[in-house]
């Protein structure tokens, strides 16, 4: 059979046909209580959203052997996820755009199918499977752990099991919050001009607060060309997604004779949600309450996915992962890091 392309596979092998209401409460609750915790600590402490919520899932991940908690850890994996990305979508105008200018959004295009082409292709060197790359390659191209769950909704857990699409968002993470912290001083080093900084922090630097974060911590003119770039990188999320979804739905699997079976190319909802709100946000102004609002519910709703994600993953399998695991990730930070320096060097 083929692999789950859309991300529907559930937690438990053989789930009930119809589930009640209270059925999904266990999960919820723990999932939002975990959520919550991990808010107060990266409010508290200045610590990155994603990774407190990834360590504390992690940490109460011996929850998801209870069965009761099975259905609503699925649904926060998967289907708050799905709505998080198209809320997301708010953020998104045509005039991102126009302002950008079509030079450097050229050179982010580019940036984005290199760092995806250099990632998968040095797969073998490490003996990685292509799969996986793809998943970092992708995330580390477009926003980090957000494209990190929407990629891994498409790939499917027969492609990558669970403790590696938990050890890529923990890498990702790890990697982004360290290069919040390293580029805006390595573009003081080499006297970049505003533009350059916040062209290189924006094109690099996978999660979007600490992209533009680390653009305003360089210069507000820094920070202002930061949030420009990071916005229009996660404007390609879409793209992208459909890019690999027809790439899967060619490549297939093999049936029992051995020989590959193509899956039609099916455009999931949340994609198509995602550009109807961009559209809607680029033809009629949302209120800026309204973007707001948004904004703050896609974050909850990310947040919440990574939770439920990491509580989902086995650790024993997570620890039997070795460092190799971990050079997709750095292969696609290292190309994401130098390319966009190129391309920031250029303007």
């Amino acid at each position: 059979m083929a692999a789950d392309l859309y991300g529907e596979m559930q937690l438990e092998a053989h789930p009930p046909a119809k589930r009640r209401w209270r059925d999904y409460l266990p999960g919820v609750i723990v999932t939002a209580i975990a959520a919550l915790a991990a808010a107060w600590l990266a409010d508290h402490y200045a610590a990155p959203l994603v990774l407190m919520g990834l360590l504390i899932g992690l940490a109460m991940s011996f929850l998801s052997q209870d069965k009761r908690t099975h259905a609503g850890l699925d649904l926060m994996s998967q289907t708050a996820l799905r709505v998080g990305i198209v809320l997301v979508g708010a953020r998104i105008t045509a005039d991102q755009l126009v302002e950008l200018g079509p030079l450097p959004f050229a050179l982010l295009v580019l940036i984005m199918l290199a760092v995806i082409v250099v990632t998968v292709a040095s797969a073998r060197l490490f003996a990685q499977d292509r799969h996986a790359a793809l998943l970092a390659g992708g995330a580390t191209a477009i926003c980090g752990a957000s494209a990190a769950l929407a990629l891994y909704s498409l790939i499917g857990d027969k492609r990558v099991d669970q403790a590696r699409f938990t050890l890529t968002l923990v890498g990702i993470t790890v990697a982004s919050a360290l290069a919040m912290t390293l580029y805006p001083v390595l573009a003081a080093e080499l006297q970049l001009t505003d533009a350059q900084a916040g062209f290189l922090i924006g094109a690099s630097i996978h999660d979007v607060a600490q992209a533009i974060g680390g653009g305003f911590s360089f210069s507000p003119a820094a920070g202002e060309v930061a949030t420009i770039v990071k916005l229009t990188r996660v404007a390609l999320l879409a793209p992208m997604l459909m890019l690999v979804a027809l790439w899967l739905g060619r490549s297939g699997g093999a049936d029992q004779g051995g020989a590959k079976t193509r899956i039609p190319l099916r455009l999931p909802w949340f994609i198509v949600g995602f550009l109807g709100v961009a559209a809607l946000n680029s033809l009629v102004a949302i209120p800026r309450v309204a973007q707001d609002v948004a904004a703050t519910g896609a974050q909850a709703l990310l947040l919440l996915a990574i939770v439920a994600t990491a509580m989902k993953a086995r650790l024993h399998l997570l620890l039997d992962q070795g460092w190799r695991s971990f050079a997709p990730i750095i292969v696609a930070t290292l190309a994401s890091f130098l390319l966009s320096l190129a391309a920031a060097l250029s303007l």
